[in-house]
Formats: C-alpha cells, structure tokens, sequence
C-alpha cells in the first residue's frame, strides 16, 4: 500500500497534490498495490477528483480547521500505520517539509527527501534524490519496512489527467494541536513559485526597486511567477517569499530567466534543478 498526503489550501487541491498522487499511483502499480491519498481538514474540491490522477482511494479526514504539523503528522502517520502502507509520499511544499520527519517518527519510518525521480526498486527502496542543494544527485536506500519519501515539487509535473473518480470515505478525527494560526498575510494575484512552470527572477542588476515593474510586465506576458536573489530581498525591494536560493525557495521549473543577477552559488543552489536557464 502506498500513501500519499494530499495537500490542499483554501479547500482546493495544489498542483503539487497531483504530481504526488501521480507519483504514489505509479509506485503503486509498480508493486501491484495501491495508492491511498489522505486528505486532512477542509476541502471545498471534491476529494473523489483524485481518482482521475490514479487514487485508487481517498479518505477523508474531518476535524483539522487549519495545517499544524504535529496534528496532521500524528493522523497521517496513524494512518499509515492502519493501512499498512510502505511508502508515504510526501510533496516538498513548506508544509510538507516540515510535515516528512514528524511523519515518519509517528510511523515509525525512514525518511528519503530531495527526490527527483520514482524508485529502481522497491526491496529495499532505491531512490535518486538531489544533494547539494541540488547541485549532485546520490542515490539513497532504504530496508526500513516503511519510508517516507519526500518528493521535490515539479520534478515530475503533472501528467494529464486519464482515470475516473476514486471510492472515498469520511472520517471524522481529532488529533491535538500545539500551535493555532492567528493571522496569515496572503499574496494575490502571484503563481506560487514551487509550483511555477516559469519563472522570472532578478537581482541588483535593476538598480532600483521603481525598475520592477519590467519584470512584471515579462513575466504577466509568458504566464511566469516573479523571484529575486537574497540581497533584494534583505533591502527590501522585493517580498521575502521571492527570495530563491539556498536560504529562500528552491524552484523546478521548465523556464528560469536570471536577469541582473551574479550568479552566487547560494542563488544557483535553488535554482539549478530547472530544466533551463537563460
């Protein structure tokens, strides 16, 4: 059995939901098992939709109001363990980061993150993952009879969509959270970065944050999400959560267009798993 976390925000599934159910049903059907996605708390999508992306199931989890990883690692751990799942797969979003290792402690896992690509083998779990921030790639096993595996978000991408709506079941749940959120300052009108096919980024080479505007204009034109290097961002001019880097985001996208940018190493750690660079 395989297990996927099937990740959503404001009720609706993310991108990256689908690559990772996608993922799971092909290792999966490489084991002649099946892929179980699990949805936490609220979602507005209908969850049987998952089906058309090879969920052979979705169960549903009621109660969560909000993401707090000890309470969504605690059910989705539990459920592995009831399911008798041997993969838990995971996508690298900022949730699913922080959600890998409380995981597979609740489940009594291995942990395998960084990976670009579906495993050679399943006894013991051979898998190639990203090292380096990226810059390498090592192939990494495990003989743990559970594992965690952490995909990297857009590795993969998503496949069209060919199956039918999968069997669900609901569950109402109660799990204890440590923290509750309070506020949530929300970006509008932007692609989420670790999820963009293309992206725009740049650096001091602007001279000036009035400058920016170029950047949003190319980007509004081929449908690309705006990024900046580390020192942009610490003056100031651009949002922290376009930092990419190896302390910011690290992108996959097919398109990476550098503009007015050196080139640092810690910039090209987050950057050197697109597909293209110009």
């Amino acid at each position: 059995m395989v297990l996927v976390f099937a990740e959503t925000w404001n009720g609706q599934f993310k991108k990256s939901t689908f690559e990772a159910v996608q993922y799971a049903a092909a290792c999966a059907n490489a084991q002649g098992s099946q892929a179980v996605a699990v949805v936490v708390g609220a979602a507005t999508a209908p969850v049987e939709s998952l089906g058309a992306y090879g969920a052979h199931k979705v169960l549903h989890l009621h109660g969560p109001e909000q993401f707090e990883t000890a309470q969504h690692a605690a059910l989705l751990g539990d459920a592995a363990k009831e399911l008798n799942a041997s993969l838990i797969v995971i996508s690298g979003t900022a949730n699913g980061r922080a959600l890998m290792g409380a995981v597979a402690v609740r489940a009594e896992a291995s942990v395998i993150s960084n990976v670009t690509a579906l495993p050679e083998s399943f006894g013991p779990v051979r898998v190639v993952r990203g090292a380096f921030s990226s810059k390498g790639i090592e192939v990494c096993e495990s003989s743990s009879a559970r594992t965690v595996i952490g995909l990297i978000p857009n590795a993969l991408g998503v496949k069209d969509s060919a199956g039918s709506d999968a069997a669900f079941e609901d569950r109402n749940v109660s799990a204890a959270a440590r923290a509750t959120v309070v506020e949530q300052q929300l970006a509008s009108g932007t692609i989420a970065l670790p999820e963009a096919e293309r992206v725009v980024s740049a650096g001091r080479g602007m001279k000036a944050p009035e400058n920016w505007g170029l950047i949003e204009e190319l980007a509004q034109v081929l449908g690309a999400a705006t990024a900046c290097s580390k020192p942009v961002s610490d003056i100031g001019w651009r949002p922290h959560r376009e930092h990419v880097g190896q302390t910011g985001i690290q992108v996959n996208p097919q398109l990476y267009i550098a503009i007015g940018i050196s080139g640092a190493i810690q910039h090209l750690a987050g950057v050197s798993s697109s597909k293209t660079i110009v």
